[in-house]
């Protein structure tokens, strides 16, 4: 049994009706009925609950009822129709949840034939009034059934048109439902009409608008440049002359001794006809008025320039420059369209003309000659097309910066993880004193990844020996590394051979060494080529570290023990920066520093006093220690960590890197007409997904680069690339 909340007792002769419905019982199969319906007054809904026992027993109660005043502005009758219908809705849907009878079918009846249509029909298809509420409606109860009732079947029709209360006592219309409500098969057993009508009112108007497409001449498509278009066309406009000359006895033949240049007139007249052609498509309208001495339309784009024709037929501009000390041209220059394929072909050739000029210098060379509405567009989207412009031009793609990897934000270690670069080259000389000779050497820098811990030491050459050498001295002083990065050098790579020959069971020393790096490798991780941006921490401290070699050494030489002692001061004063900003109070700790995670404490801070003295077990001493790198750690993830998770640059991700395209590499060795022209062959996205770096062909080989490195060329077939 379910209970309906509301009081519904009867005195006298009150109108009453069963506050509980046999709506829970087993075997009793439950329908929800609503009725909707409207006046020019009101408009109410009613839902009855219909339930049919196992032994076929139908009963029909009212569950819920409501009413509403029609508004007091004046609404079509179908529009509140369609406000009847929404009301229903909504009180069928809190009757189901209070009967708990979601599950159950539920049927919807309504006498507007209009509403039904707009129901069934998506709420797109009509105007913003009825589309609201179709919408409502639709979404509200989507598994709702929807019929035609007969208006003087209809119960809604009591409330909307109101009943006395005499009359409402004894009505069965209304408490009960239709008679046929009550049967065991009705109306809504029969097939549902899905089919949406034509002619119903409300519906939305779309207008489409349609652009009228010339299709150029494909002469006029087939060339990329304006001398191409005028020889190839005077050309045949000479043919044709000698083919009339032929079969015109009278007309003087033309002189065969002409035939082999194109003179400067048939240039201009192949040029003129193009121009008279594409003006007459494109500013036709106002051609005819023209020739009528009618006014211009009202929406001619070129009404403002007071256009006229000359002798030639074209249209020039009229303006206010006719006492100007310039040129014919100049002070009437023709106007062409804007998207015209000759008029692109034009500016292009006053782009070239001016050497690959700017926006101003090429707008001006065209104004010599022509008038362009929005030439200043136009031009812009020349340039920005030319190839030779875009190479020296040379803008790269950047894509979003990336997350921090893996050993950059993991405790550890120092010196676990580590970068590697060189800085140099320095002259180092011999020995002291006048007349020595001086050789070049190189600065190597260890980078720790977590700490931002620095490691420097000199090579002296740029051989892989040499920097085994002071990898060699690096390992034995800080550790063995379980991962080293490094940018894609050529002594790197020598480096990493010999060291998978040195690591490499084979041979005496690599069994010996191997035993001792049994569980500890160096694996070697190279960036992609040119691409020093990815090795961001280690080129920092190879800047951090010339900063103080230049304003120490200046041009001075020194000796091998000198810049090894130089460097070793340089070291601690770069293992003593604090790792974050620090704060104006006087009572902050003292800021943290690589060098705490070295030795516990900044390396230039004043020695600590001796605590040898002092009585404390060893144990203790340990747990203090152990306490004191905890703590370090702690305010590395707390202080520091947190400060490299904003990203300063290259927000926004370059979706123009695709498979396909054209580019430049560009190389910092050369300069950029001789950059190679290549093709992106395949994308290598990060662990992100990000495309950072790509692989290209060239007319030589498939190189791996950085997109960075790639300068694309204009994407014919991309959206607007033809402004």
């Amino acid at each position: 049994m379910a209970r309906i909340p509301g009081r519904t007792a009867s005195t006298g002769n009150d109108p009453s009706a069963p506050r509980w419905l046999e709506s829970d019982q087993e075997g009793v199969k439950r329908e929800l009925h609503g009725f909707a319906d409207a006046s020019e007054k009101a408009y109410a809904a009613v839902v009855y609950l219909r339930t049919e026992s196992s032994s076929g027993e139908v009963v029909v109660s009212l569950v819920a009822a409501k009413t509403k005043v029609a508004p007091l502005k004046q609404v079509s009758l179908a529009r509140l129709e369609l406000n009847a219908a929404a009301l229903l809705v909504r009180l069928a849907n809190h009757a189901r949840r209070v009967l708990k009878i979601e599950e159950d079918p539920t049927h919807l009846w309504t006498d507007a034939t209009v509403v039904l249509g707009w129901i069934r029909g998506h709420p797109a298809s009509w105007k913003t009034y009825v589309a609201n509420r179709v919408s409502e409606i639709q979404l509200t109860l989507p598994d709702a059934y929807w019929h035609h009732v007969p208006g003087r079947e209809n119960p809604a029709d009591c409330a909307s048109r109101g009943l006395l209360p005499r009359e409402l006592v004894e009505h069965p219309l209304w408490w009960q439902g239709p008679a046929w409500l009550r049967t065991k098969t009705g109306p809504w057993s029969a097939p549902l009409d899905d089919e949406v009508p034509v002619d119903l009112p409300e519906r939305r108007s779309h207008i489409h608008a349609v652009a009228a497409a010339t299709e150029e001449p494909e002469l006029l498509t087939r060339y990329s440049s304006l001398t191409s278009l005028a020889r190839t066309t005077a050309w045949c406009r000479r043919w044709l002359r000698c083919l009339r000359a032929r079969r015109t006895a009278h007309e003087k033949q033309p002189d065969s001794s002409a035939g082999l240049v194109l003179t400067r007139e048939e240039l201009s007249d192949a040029i003129v006809g193009w121009i008279g052609w594409v003006q007459s498509i494109h500013f036709k309208g106002e051609a005819t008025a023209l020739r009528k001495n009618a006014p211009l339309p009202a929406r001619s784009s070129i009404a403002s320039l007071s256009p006229f024709l000359d002798e030639r037929g074209l249209l020039r501009v009229g303006g206010r420059l006719k006492n100007a000390m310039l040129a014919y041209d100049a002070r009437h220059p023709v106007i062409l369209p804007g998207p015209s394929r000759l008029t692109r072909l034009i500016v292009e050739a006053c782009h070239r003309r001016t050497l690959h000029g700017g926006v101003q210098a090429t707008l001006g060379a065209l104004r010599q000659e022509y008038w362009v509405p929005r030439g200043r567009t136009l031009v812009k989207g020349c340039i920005r097309r030319c190839v030779t412009c875009v190479r020296w031009r040379a803008a790269s793609p950047q894509p979003l910066m990336g997350s921090l990897p893996g050993p950059r934000v993991t405790p550890a270690r120092p010196f676990l993880n580590t970068g590697v670069d060189y800085a140099g080259p320095v002259w180092l000389r011999t020995s002291k004193g006048r007349g020595q000779r001086a050789s070049k050497a190189f600065i190597v820098v260890f980078v720790c990844l977590c700490s931002r811990a620095v490691h420097l030491d000199v090579a002296t050459d740029y051989t892989a020996d040499a920097f085994l050498a002071a990898l060699r001295r690096f390992v034995s002083r800080r550790g063995l590394c379980q991962t080293l990065y490094s940018d894609r050098g050529t002594n790197f790579v020598g480096a990493d051979a010999q060291l998978r020959d040195l690591f490499s069971a084979g041979g005496q020393r690599g069994r010996r060494i191997a035993e001792r790096v049994a569980e500890e490798r160096i694996a070697w991780r190279f960036n992609p080529p040119a691409a020093p941006n990815f090795g961001g921490i280690w080129e920092a401290a190879v800047k951090s570290t010339k900063h103080h070699l230049r304003r120490v050494i200046g041009e001075a030489t020194l000796t091998y023990e000198e810049m090894a002692t130089l460097l070793s001061q340089v070291e601690a004063c770069l293992n003593s920066r604090p790792l974050q900003a620090l704060t104006d109070d006087p009572e902050d700790l003292s800021p943290l520093t690589p060098g705490h995670f070295l030795i516990g404490s900044a390396i230039s801070a004043v020695p600590e006093p001796s605590l040898t003295e002092e009585r404390t077990t060893r144990l203790s001493r340990w747990q203090q220690v152990q306490q004191m790198r905890d703590h370090f750690w702690a305010r590395w993830s707390k202080e520091y960590l947190q400060t490299l998770a904003h990203r300063p640059k290259w927000l926004k991700a370059d979706l123009e890197v695709r498979a396909g395209r054209l580019c430049f590499v560009r190389s910092e060795t050369t300069p950029p007409t001789k950059w190679p022209l290549a093709r992106i062959e395949e994308l290598l996205p990060g662990d992100d997904g990000q495309v950072r770096v790509v692989k290209v062909r060239t007319a030589a080989s498939i190189l791996t680069r950085p997109v960075s490195k790639l300068v694309l060329l204009p994407d014919c077939d991309a959206p607007g690339s033809e402004e």
